[in-house]
């Protein structure tokens, strides 16, 4: 989990890769309304958001009966969250989170991407950090990904 620009793609295909699970990118579940409303540099409500995490509660309810998987979602707000945490009861978060400069940079420098770096502000305001009775770790994406991939699997191994 994180805002837009934390590495949440990267990390989890290398958490799924080292645990021999699916990977699914959350991008890939919003309906083209999301889409070309982030294109066109407009923040989604939790209107648009249900569906979507309704989406991908329902893939992770899915690989919950099938061995496990790794999903990204921004799961900004601890409602998202909680959402998410009824698919199954192995839900676990990996809170990437960092500076807004490095998130910007990282914005600004990816090619292929609907969302726009003018949209970071509204992640950054609605970030709900991940807190002490959920079940996770939070990261600071400064560090390199393969070691945000071994740190959150440490991490998951004490919990």
């Amino acid at each position: 989990m994180g805002v837009s620009g934390s590495g949440k793609t990267t990390v989890a295909a290398l958490i799924a890769e080292r645990l021999g699970v699916p990977l699914a990118e959350a991008d890939e579940f919003h309906p083209p309304a999301n889409i070309a409303k982030m294109s066109a540099g407009t923040p989604l409500t939790d209107d648009d958001r249900w569906p979507w995490l309704d989406a991908i509660t329902a893939w992770m309810a899915e690989r919950g009966h099938q061995g496990g998987g790794v999903v990204t979602c921004s799961a900004l707000k601890r409602t998202y969250r909680d959402l998410l945490r009824q698919a199954t009861d192995d839900v676990w978060f990996v809170h990437l989170d960092g500076p807004r400069e490095v998130l910007a940079d990282r914005m600004s420098h990816r090619s292929g991407h609907f969302m726009p770096t003018s949209l970071l502000d509204s992640q950054l305001a609605d970030l709900e950090p991940l807190t002490d009775d959920e079940r996770g770790v939070r990261l600071d994406i400064r560090s390199a990904p393969d070691e945000l991939a071994g740190a959150a699997l440490a991490a998951e191994e004490r919990s």
